[in-house]
């Protein structure tokens, strides 16, 4: 069989030392798991190293640990195929990131990703005496709340987030993909107060930059940041909320930028997300962001004729068709790629009752 080394990122806390690198020969088949050679290393070579894990079938998200440089899962990673992402062959493993680490591989969950999971109130809160059964809910209602409820508490869109490596008080992707399973599900009677709460908060749902790490990260397909996205838009377009971080303004220019010019002009992107140039809300922050602009345009990132001139593309007739197409619309359509809203796919014709002629 083959050796695999593991790279084991070691902390103790008790020991009032920094953390350090230790290697590890492990003797397993490709097709086994990181997560079974570092059980190997505790077991057979040294009993100190630790790690969460309980299911080992990618279902409980405990191992979830940085394989190099990335968040996964330990027991859904061949040793195989970590051992070919890696630059020398070895296989680098490290605690998740954006959580302290309580010991190795074991991070602090309480600490940052439960807190946050409680934050957005993860449970259903409906109006008026239960029903005598139970909630009915149609099929399209659950199909729309499925790929935020495949999420397994894993924490790796955590672990990547931009976001909150910036802003720790950031709600975060896991919590706020949890909370877009209540703001979809009909029987939940809090609709409004959940989005103007997650708005209103300057750590919340226009915090995201839309930097998709979250997506990459996630083993189950939930796509985070598509939720945190999709919870905007009915903040924004369903319940119209204005909130004070001027999120709701600021999507607006965004979106009529694209729609006067085909692009971004970005050096009218702040002040039309205030209300335009002299507008009194827009002078504090102008003031704000003089320090960035002067250091762009030392650094020739920025010049004087970008900002005050911005081309529009030649076909911009047919951006403004889009526009036209989409605003015309008499329902906004959400598409959902997790999940097809199909159980199973439909039998060809003859295939469960007659046999059919040639």
């Amino acid at each position: 069989m083959p050796e695999y080394t593991l790279r084991l990122r070691r902390f103790s806390p008790e020991t009032g030392e920094p953390a350090y690198w230790q290697d590890y020969t492990v003797d397993l088949e490709p097709h086994r798991s990181v997560l079974e050679g570092i059980l190997q290393v505790r077991a057979e070579q040294d009993g100190s190293v630790g790690i969460r894990c309980s299911c080992r079938a990618a279902i409980c998200g405990s191992c979830g640990v940085r394989i190099n440089d990335k968040p996964g899962l330990a027991c859904h990673t061949h040793l195989d195929a970590a051992a070919a992402r890696s630059q020398d062959g070895v296989i680098k493993v490290e605690p998740m990131g954006n959580m302290p680490v309580i010991k190795d591989l074991i991070t602090d969950f309480e600490a940052v990703h439960w807190k946050k999971v409680r934050r957005v109130t993860p449970w259903l809160l409906p109006d008026g005496p239960p029903p005598e059964r139970e909630y009915i809910v149609s099929h399209e209602a659950m199909v729309d709340v499925t790929q935020s409820m495949a999420c397994i508490q894993c924490g790796a869109c955590v672990s990547d987030c931009l976001s909150m490596e910036v802003d720790p008080e950031f709600i975060g992707p896991a919590a706020l993909a949890k909370a877009y399973r209540f703001v979809g599900d009909p029987r939940d009677s809090q609709h409004r107060e959940r989005l103007e709460d997650l708005a209103e908060d300057p750590h919340g749902i226009f915090d995201c930059t839309h930097c998709f790490n979250c997506i990459d990260a996630c083993p189950k397909g939930v796509a985070p940041m598509s939720q945190i996205m999709r919870l905007r838009r009915k903040a924004t377009a369903d319940y119209e909320i204005v909130d004070r971080n001027n999120g709701e303004r600021h999507e607006k220019a965004f979106v009529g930028l694209i729609e006067k010019y085909g692009t971004l002009f970005e050096a009218e992107l702040l002040p039309q997300s205030y209300g335009g140039k002299f507008h009194p809300r827009a002078m504090p922050e102008l003031l704000r962001s003089l320090p960035v602009l002067v250091k762009g345009l030392l650094r020739g990132k920025i010049t004087v004729m970008k900002g005050l001139h911005h081309p529009k593309l030649p076909d911009q007739k047919e951006i403004k068709r889009i526009f036209k197409t989409v605003e015309g619309r008499d329902q906004r359509y959400e598409l959902n790629l997790y999940i097809s809203g199909v159980d199973e796919e439909p039998e060809p014709a003859g295939a469960a009752g007659e046999a059919v002629s040639p």
